[in-house]
């Protein structure tokens, strides 16, 4: 019996931006008397189904972005004769489409790292039970990914997480639902170790893959404080101490490192925190804008965000500490009207943003919004090609409307349309190049110019464009792209890099922007 763990994709590049890191962990939950599995990701090449054999074990992870290809793929698993397990955010979701429609015989909801073990032991068994409860592991149980699996130089940046849940509520995210609000973090040696076995490899760029690299804002502290709670305080706390003993730790690895990451715009309130940043290299953060306007963010249950200059200033703030943002935007909110557009392509520029991205309202399963749309349409679903359109993720590609929710002021062409000149605007060569000054030498801007038109091309399918021929254009300009970008991200292997000691602990500061 042969163990196959599967990342479906119906684009492949032949080159992948940053490793799925859930591949890795769960090759290491997988038993070694079943030797070591068979790693699939479909974003490198197709799956070669003709290699399942009846008895196998073909694990299949899916979010709703992958759903259908995935679904795909386990009917083909299923018929080659091999037992069908499906796992990921989507599956924990909707655990009954994986049996409906993807040949399975078991769906693991929640985290695998744990439970995965006996499922393969039931399906040796020929006993897979349909739904095993994954739950939340916590943050000292989480497994170390094998990375020793992963194929040398398919991949411009690897990824390692910390933590896990976001204390947030956004209604267009899912991650506080499936992840939970309290972080599930883990030690600084579990993460380090992973670290450097990746640099050890060659990769220097590394994914700090987290809802939420900031888990404690300062004011949550001082709230507590403030309501008398010290015990919740004290947890707190020392939850911020370990994430200041973390990034001192990545600060002594070998100065070529960079790291990314993702993070709430209130961590530009903590000084304290992007110096440390800073100095660990962390150079770049997603950042979760999302809305320009007050209304917006209120619409999104982000009114802990700022706005206007208030807001240009924040981010800018990011920039002053050494971390360049990821801006990110949602245009077709409620609020949105036809000078939101300009206005935010603005503020993006004022703010001196590194990067950005503008996509349209779509409602995700497991989030408030996506509750409110299903709710609002009731019994009179319009279906497409005889799927409710509230199931769009089983609807291909090509045939899915252009927005979901109806918006009251524009169409949906109008919004797409004006999406899409924001991007181009951004994403012109002379804006790229104008903000390619962020680094020195020419090779090192000519590299920034490929990274910025090799992100656009990748978005192109992804919100842009709907025809056919535009995404295989686009897809065609991205492989060729990420070819000369890899070269720019890998290094040097270092085998003889040690883990840096463990620092004496010390409380974390306290600097807040008044």
């Amino acid at each position: 019996m042969r163990v196959f763990l599967v990342n479906p994709s119906d684009v492949s590049f032949g080159i992948g931006v940053i490793t799925p890191r859930w591949l890795y962990v769960l090759a290491a939950a997988t038993p070694a008397k079943y030797g070591d599995p068979e790693i699939v990701d479909e974003t490198l090449e197709a799956i070669d189904v003709s290699r399942v054999q009846p008895g196998d074990v073909v694990g299949i992870g899916i979010h709703t972005a992958n759903a259908l290809r995935g679904l795909e793929v386990g009917r083909l698993a299923r018929e080659r004769g091999a037992w069908v397990v499906f796992g990921g955010i989507h599956s924990t979701l909707y655990p009954d489409e994986p049996q409906r429609l993807g040949g399975a015989h078991a769906v693991v909801k929640g985290d695998g790292d744990q439970v995965w073990r006996q499922v393969i032991a039931d399906c040796e068994a020929g006993k897979p039970l349909p739904v095993y409860e994954g739950g939340r592991v916590a943050g000292a149980e989480f497994l170390q990914a094998r990375w020793d699996l992963m194929k040398p130089g398919r991949y411009m940046w690897a990824s390692v997480q910390t933590v896990r849940g976001c204390p947030k509520h956004c209604s267009f995210c899912s991650v506080w639902r499936t992840d939970g609000q309290k972080p599930r973090m883990r030690t600084s040696d579990a993460v380090m170790s992973e670290i450097v076995q990746l640099r050890r490899m060659g990769y220097r760029f590394i994914a700090l893959a987290d809802d939420n690299f900031y888990p404690v804002p300062l004011k949550d502290i001082e709230l507590a404080e403030k309501q008398g709670n010290l015990e919740k305080a004290a947890e707190l706390r020392n939850v911020r101490d370990e994430r200041f003993e973390l990034m001192e730790r990545l600060a002594e690895l070998p100065h070529d490192m960079i790291f990314f990451t993702q993070i709430t715009m209130e961590a530009a309130e903590d000084l304290s925190f992007l110096e440390a940043m800073r100095k660990a290299r962390i150079k770049g953060a997603l950042v979760g804008v999302e809305a320009v306007t007050p209304e917006g963010l209120k619409a999104v249950y982000k009114d802990f965000n700022l706005a206007g200059d208030n807001l240009v200033e924040r981010l800018t703030t990011f920039k002053k500490h050494g971390v360049h943002v990821l801006g990110s935007f949602i245009f077709g909110l409620s609020t949105d009207r036809a000078e939101t557009f300009k206005a935010t392509s603005d503020l993006a520029k004022r703010a001196n943003l590194t990067f950005a991205q503008f996509v349209t309202m779509t409602p995700f399963p497991g989030t408030v919004d996506f509750q409110k749309w299903e709710k609002n349409l009731g019994e009179g679903v319009p279906k497409v090609n005889g799927t409710p359109l509230t199931r769009y993720w089983l609807i291909p590609g090509h045939m899915r409307p252009k927005l979901y929710i109806p918006h009251p002021t524009m169409s949906p062409d109008e919004i797409r349309d004006r999406t899409q000149k924001v991007w181009d605007d951004f994403y012109s060569m002379a804006a790229i190049w104008k903000r390619a000054d962020c680094v020195k030498s020419l090779k090192s801007r000519l590299a920034f110019v490929f990274i910025s038109k090799l992100y656009r091309q990748m978005y192109a399918k992804t919100g842009i464009a709907t025809d056919s021929a535009r995404r295989k254009t686009a897809n065609r300009w991205a492989r060729i792209t990420a070819k000369m970008c890899q070269k720019l991200f890998l290094a040097k292997p270092m085998p003889g890099l040690q883990m840096p000691r463990r620092q004496a602990p010390a409380a974390s500061p306290l600097t807040i922007l008044p």
